[in-house]
């Protein structure tokens, strides 16, 4: 008897510790901190990047702020140049001031007297583009949602876990181009609804059960493989473009490296060139979108009854059937009509986010408000103002006092909020 309660005891603790060994799996395979990349807010501003600066000053502090003022004149005259042509008309260091938005450090040197930098200069699109006479709406792409997968060693992954592909994909400025790309970052459950096998899923259903989720009308897909001639030698990568639920082929191109430490500059470059593939097949109509991904509304129609009945028993049971219908219908009260449920509208929230935990915080916060289906961060800029994709059942006024009932300071127009506390 006792052996047979031992046995019982042990079986229980195996099934207990089994148990929670699953739930730490499936924990981290949604909140794994090997995935997701929350991609840069890109706002259609102009950029300059790789500019170099070299100056000397009395202390470290005004060193930096000549190097800045020099990256500023030197990024304008190379956006006038890229887009006028001559220098730029020589504007003074306040005029470039009111015209730059940010300053982004690639790389830095500080030293007591000395400042050298890589440093790129992001231009405001509203007031530098009156100077050089470019107009502030560029025609774009429909909503098309990336995917890029990357191929080692024959195994493919899209956010199974962090690639080099995933990152460069991530901090890739969309500005400037003509698609106007959907970027997940893979965190959460995205990872699990997103992964390298839905690429050759052909079911339209459940690609339009994707796309509404994300806010796309289609997809373009970005692989990448790589060939590694010995472990630490040269590295190969074939990248391939491909569009629409059925992988369509578009165009492939080949880089090479001669070690793993430049794979991110090769990345960046390519994620360049794979942006004017689907450019130059966005111009030549390639790009057309599937139908089939349009989910149709179907009419419900009523199956009526085709049984032979009798013409004159159908007759005597009409005329019962009306005699009756006028005596309930004026001693019963009239029903209330049904209620129609609210469709479902995607918004974008703007929100202060000084840190990554403000992210979090922001995202479970609208998720928990009642009729709130989805809520995940689609431009993320640390220090500043990121944007959330917010999907809720009714219109903005409800989403309004929806967010002002929880506490938030709302304010923005139309389907584009601004949330505060």
């Amino acid at each position: 008897m006792m052996k047979r309660f031992l046995h019982y005891r042990i079986s229980a603790a195996l099934i207990i510790i089994v148990a929670l060994i699953c739930s730490a799996l499936v924990y981290a395979q949604i909140e794994g901190p090997s995935r997701g990349v929350l991609p840069i807010a890109s706002n259609g501003d102009f950029e300059v990047s790789g500019i170099e600066v070299d100056v000397e000053a009395s202390n470290s502090f005004e060193a930096r702020t000549k190097g800045w003022q020099l990256a500023q004149r030197l990024g304008w005259k190379k956006l006038y140049s890229r887009t006028r042509g001559g220098d730029g008309g020589g504007l003074s260091d306040a005029t470039l001031d009111s015209l730059v938005s940010s300053i982004v450090v690639e790389e830095e040197q500080i030293g007591p007297y000395r400042y050298i930098a890589k440093l790129g200069v992001i231009f405001d699109r509203a007031r530098a583009g009156q100077i050089l006479g470019v107009g502030a709406i560029k025609r774009r792409s429909a909503p098309l949602l990336i995917l890029p997968v990357s191929i080692s060693g024959g195994a493919p992954a899209l956010y199974e876990r962090r690639s080099e592909w995933q990152k460069a994909w991530a901090r890739y400025r969309t500005s400037d181009s003509s698609i106007d790309y959907v970027r997940p970052s893979g965190s959460g459950a995205e990872s699990l609804l997103l992964n390298a096998g839905q690429i050759n899923r052909r079911s339209r259903s459940w690609w339009r059960i994707i796309l509404d989720e994300f806010g796309a009308a289609d997809i373009v897909s970005a692989s990448v493989r790589f060939e590694r001639s010995y472990p630490g030698g040269p590295i190969k990568a074939h990248y391939t473009a491909r569009y629409g639920p059925d992988n369509v082929f578009i165009d492939r191109f080949s880089l090479s490296v001669s070690n793993k430490d430049a794979i991110p500059t090769m990345m960046d470059e390519a994620v360049k060139r794979m942006d004017d593939i689907f450019e130059r097949a966005l111009a030549a109509g390639r790009l057309r979108l599937d139908r089939s991904l349009v989910l149709e509304d179907v009419a419900i129609e009523e199956v009526e009854d085709t049984e032979e009945i009798d013409s004159d028993e159908t007759s005597d049971n009409e005329d019962r059937s009306s005699s009756e219908n006028v005596r309930n219908s004026e001693n019963r009260p009239e029903a209330p009509a049904a209620p129609v449920a609210a469709p479902i509208q995607t918004f974008s929230v703007q929100f202060v986010t000084p840190d990554t935990g403000a992210v979090d915080s922001g995202e479970r916060a609208l998720r928990g408000i009642p009729g709130v289906s989805s809520a995940s961060t689609t431009s993320l800029a640390l220090g500043g103002t990121s944007v959330m994709r917010v999907r809720f059942a009714g219109d903005a006024a409800a989403l309004r006092n929806a967010l002002a009932s929880q506490g938030w300071n709302v304010g923005g127009a139309g389907n584009t909020l601004t949330i505060s506390r």
